[in-house]
This record gives C-alpha cells, sequence and structure tokens, in this order.
C-alpha cells in the first residue's frame, strides 16, 4: 500500500514537498521504480517523474524539469518529490506508483498506485 501527503494550498512561486510512505509486510520497496503523476480537473492523468529502484535514473516530464525533483529513502520506504517554483498549471491531484521500470512507468505502468493528495498553487 502507498500512502501520499504533503498536498497543500501554496502561492505560485513557492515550493512542497509530497511524499509517498510504502507499507505492508510483503512489499519489497526497494525492488520497485517509483514514480509521481498528476490529474488536473478535467485532464486526463499524466506522467511526472520516475525514479529507479537504486536512485540513479530518473525521468522527468518537460513541464517540470528543472523545478521538481524525484528521490527515495529505501530505508524508510519512502518516495519524494520537492516541487519548487509552482505555477498554477501545477495545480493538480498527485499520485505516486510504483511498478517494474522507470520506462515503464513512464507510460503509465504502474503495478500499485497511491491515494491522491491535492496540489493547489494560487496565482
Amino acid at each position: 500500500q502507498l500512502q501520499a501527503s504533503g498536498g497543500g494550498l501554496v502561492q505560485a512561486g513557492g515550493s512542497l514537498r509530497l511524499s509517498c510512505a510504502a507499507s505492508g509486510r510483503t512489499f519489497s520497496f526497494s525492488s520497485y521504480a517509483v514514480g509521481w503523476f498528476r490529474q488536473a480537473p478535467g485532464k486526463e492523468r499524466e506522467f511526472v517523474a520516475a525514479l529507479s529502484q537504486t536512485g540513479i535514473t530518473t525521468y522527468y516530464a518537460d513541464s517540470v524539469k528543472g523545478r521538481f525533483t524525484i528521490s527515495r529513502d529505501n530505508a524508510r520506504s519512502t518516495v519524494y518529490l520537492q516541487m519548487n517554483s509552482l505555477k498554477p498549471e501545477d495545480t493538480a491531484v498527485y499520485y505516486c506508483a510504483a511498478g517494474s521500470t522507470t520506462n515503464g512507468l513512464t507510460l503509465g505502468g504502474a503495478r500499485y498506485w497511491g491515494q491522491g493528495t491535492l496540489v493547489t498553487v494560487s496565482s
């Protein structure tokens, strides 16, 4: 099970850090690539960022490159999304996910999904 947190209301130009903690005795967090997706009102869910099992390989959507950073702490079974220089168009429900590969995650292929956390960026 994945549990996301950290969403909220922030002004444009501000920052937020989302967290997603994995739980479950049989869930081997370090075995999965992890990622974040978002869904804005009236739009389809879109890929935001992905990170490999070792934390070495990352992928970002062009819209967030240079502003968002994905990281993980395998000891805590947690993945983070640091979001800086937020824009109103970043407003969305953000979802964490885990899958077999980062490539697969970029295509929306996740095995596990967390519940969403709402991020609202005011102008």
